[in-house]
Order: C-alpha cells, then structure tokens, then sequence
C-alpha cells in the first residue's frame, strides 16, 4: 500500500505545479480586451465573434503591427516576473 502512496503523492505534485503554472497566462489586460473588440468589429465579416484565414488576411499591416506590440508588450512584462 505505502508503495503506491509515493507514485500517487508525486502525480499530484506535479499536476498541481503544471496547473498553478499555467494560471494567469492568457488573462487579456483592459488595453488587449479593447483591441480585440475593435479588430473583431472591423474585420468579422460573418460577425460569428472570431476571424477566420479570409479575415485575417484582410488586416491592415498597421493594425498587425499593433496587436503584435500588444502581444510582445504582454509577453517581456510576464518574463520579467
């Protein structure tokens, strides 16, 4: 019995590290919220709420410039944690 306890006891350490590590990671900030809400009003052709190949071929180079620098601006903060 206690030679299955040790296994079980370190799979669940290790499922609640990969959880918690997971947390907080794709939480959009007021500034990315509001981006994707202008790009989906501008480009959602179909208004389904998201943007298929067509539609995202359809954005400009100065609105892809800007969610780049909102996602790259989102990705050093959380590295530099």
């Amino acid at each position: 019995m206690s030679k299955l306890l040790v296994p079980i006891a370190v799979i669940i350490c290790a499922l609640s590290f990969t959880v918690s590590a997971g947390q907080g990671r794709n939480k959009l900030t007021p500034e990315r919220k509001a981006l994707r809400k202008e790009l989906l009003e501008k480009y959602d052709a179909n208004k389904d709420g998201k943007l298929n190949k067509r539609e995202r071929r359809e954005i400009s180079k100065e609105d892809k410039e800007r969610l780049e620098k909102a996602v790259l601006g989102h990705k050093k903060r959380h590295q530099t944690r």
